[in-house]
């Protein structure tokens, strides 16, 4: 179950374990019949080895966490949608946010395999139980510096005060720069269970189970709502001082996004305020959300026109001149959606929000960002600041540089060598981006308390939350 604020999609973990490679089988073919193996049984688990650690390293500039680019397989079985349709014509009609030119220059590379054999012709007719495979030159956005503070570990679980702008798991453009993955390759945790979500910008206690057992038994206690859940805040304005109850239903609005608003076809979920004082221009307040759903403190507390005070979504003008206060929203879902990405593009924090210009350009939108349906996708530039992609002069530099064949690992990824290279065919490379200052990735909502049947975890108090704090 989704926490308040879980707006992060899962990257199923681990996509490297869960789609392997088909074992190829030898057979009689009719004449230009061409064989496809049947799919192997996927692997269950969730747990990132040594392997997975391993493809790249990280390295601290401004305050940030960054991550070495590094090469990376996405792999998928072919879709049903696909059948019978040709790799040029998905490419093209499914993942427009690479230039045709880019498909065919990966596939003379050696970058796209079928069935683990390379792709020398794009009009291939795909087939049924076809298994692709992508490697992709792969960046990932900064995350603050601020380290993972163990609160508590025993023989069952591990509990981590989560700095703020780090996702919980690998989603969307983020893998090794998640809480799961810092956890694995700096503290030697590994295979730890997910029992709870928090946002990516949300900071503080953050429980994982040792064990499925231990998984299983605390996963009954949130569904009995047996777990007392405390989050503080820091909101625009003088919040009431009184107890406010708000039950408002939520309704997700854009799963690519993360947009929530309160609408009455929502779904049902209740957060009780405190406040805790008040500076003369914001207020610090108690959360104590009894349902679970995504970004459900922060719907309510704009709803209830006291938005958090640094809100990348709730607290921005796409909204309106009252913010979505009351519910009030004078556009469409989908000029919401328009009006939020201009205004972030146009400060140049599109990844603050957890998108990209490749997020946006992608002709379908998925539930999930784990979507086999986006694994094909490769990582690449804002399109509208990056050079035009020349495939014949990118494939001599391939040629001459020979990164790609003298850094690749057995499973198509490259270690530090590789990450310290520009590639000829990314077009991420070739282009420099604005990074986030520390304090924009930081937003003020934080877990402060998780409490069980059989155990209490709190935090301390987030400097921002303090009664004389001052922006």
């Amino acid at each position: 179950m989704a926490e308040p604020g879980s707006g992060d999609k899962k990257e199923p973990a681990p996509a490297d374990k869960e789609e392997t490679a088909p074992a190829p089988k030898k057979r009689r073919l009719a004449g230009g019949e061409r064989y496809v193996p049947p799919p192997r049984k996927l692997s269950t688990g969730v747990s990132f080895g040594a392997e997975h650690f391993a493809e790249t390293s990280y390295y601290f500039e401004g305050g940030l966490r960054k991550v070495r680019p590094y090469y990376f397989d996405f792999r998928t079985y072919c879709k049903g949608r696909w059948v019978g349709r040709s790799l040029l014509h998905v490419f093209s009609t499914e993942f427009r946010a690479q230039p045709i030119d880019y498909y065919r220059a990966a596939a003379r590379a050696g970058r796209l395999r079928l069935n683990e054999e390379p792709v020398r012709d794009l009009d291939v007719v795909l087939k049924n139980n076809d298994f692709l495979r992508n490697t992709v030159h792969r960046h990932e956005p900064p995350v603050t510096a601020q380290p993972i503070q163990i609160l508590a570990e025993d023989k069952e679980v591990v509990v981590v005060d989560k700095p703020s702008s780090l996702p919980v798991h690998p989603c969307g453009r983020f893998r090794h720069n998640t809480v799961i993955f810092i956890l694995g390759k700096e503290h030697n945790l590994k295979e730890l269970h997910t029992i709870h979500r928090l946002d990516r910008l949300t900071s503080g206690v953050l429980m994982f189970a040792k064990t499925v057992e231990v998984s299983k038994r605390i996963d009954e206690q949130i569904r009995e709502r047996q777990l007392e859940k405390e989050y503080v805040c820091r909101v625009v304005g003088e919040f009431p001082e009184h107890e406010v109850v708000c039950e408002e239903p939520i309704l997700v609005v854009s799963y690519k996004v993360g947009v929530c608003r309160v609408d009455p076809k929502g779904k049902f979920c209740q957060t009780i305020f405190q406040r805790l004082s008040y500076n003369g221009k914001s207020s610090v307040v108690k959360c104590l959300p009894r349902t679970g759903r995504t970004h459900q403190i922060r719907v309510h507390l704009q709803y209830l026109g006291h938005p958090i005070l640094n809100d990348p979504i709730y607290n921005m003008d796409a909204w309106g001149p009252e913010r979505g206060k009351g519910g009030k929203v004078d556009k469409t879902d989908e000029d919401l959606l328009k009006a939020l990405v201009e205004e972030h593009r146009s400060k140049q924090s599109l990844d603050i929000l957890g998108v990209s210009e490749e997020d946006l350009s992608s002709s379908a939108e998925n539930k999930d960002c784990g979507d086999p349906s986006d694994c094909m996708k490769p990582v690449q530039a804002d399109p509208v600041t990056a050079c035009p992609f020349d495939s014949n002069a990118n494939l001599e530099m391939l040629d001459k540089s020979k990164e790609l064949s003298s850094s690749e690992t057995q499973n198509g990824q490259t270690g530090e060598k590789g990450s310290e290279e520009k590639d000829p065919l990314c077009l991420e490379c070739r282009i420099t981006r604005r990074d986030p200052s520390p304090k924009e990735l930081v937003m003020y909502l934080h877990a402060l308390r998780y409490k069980g049947a059989e155990f209490e975890y709190c935090s301390k108090m987030p400097q921002w939350a303090m009664e004389d704090w001052e922006e």
